[in-house]
C-alpha cells in the first residue's frame, strides 16, 4: 500500500527587508513563535488576509497571531509553491 504524504508546503524566501528583521530577533520565543507562523503559511498561503491594493505588484497577504504574537505581510507565487515573506512583526 503506498504511503501518504501530508500536504506539501510551499518554499518560504524572505525579502531583504524582512531578512533583516529575523537577524535582529534574539529571543528564542520570538524565533519559536516566528517559525509557528511560517508553518501554517507554508502549509496554507491562503491562511493569511488579503491587502487591499492596485492592479500592480504583487498580492499582499497579511497573516496574524493574536495568541503567537506574530504579523507577517507576505505574497505567493502563482501556483502558492513559494511564499515570499515582505515583513515581520513579533
Amino acid at each position: 500500500m503506498p504511503r501518504q504524504h501530508g500536504p506539501r508546503r510551499a518554499r518560504i524566501t524572505f525579502s531583504d527587508a524582512a531578512t533583516k528583521q529575523v537577524e535582529a530577533i534574539t529571543s528564542e520565543a520570538e524565533l519559536h513563535a516566528l517559525d509557528r507562523a511560517l508553518v501554517v503559511i507554508s502549509v496554507d498561503p491562503e491562511a493569511g488576509e488579503p491587502i487591499p491594493g492596485g492592479p500592480t505588484g504583487p498580492r499582499l497577504r497579511e497573516y496574524t497571531d493574536a495568541i503567537e504574537r506574530v504579523r507577517l505581510l507576505y505574497w505567493t507565487s502563482a501556483l502558492g509553491t513559494i511564499v515570499v515573506v515582505a515583513y515581520i512583526e513579533v
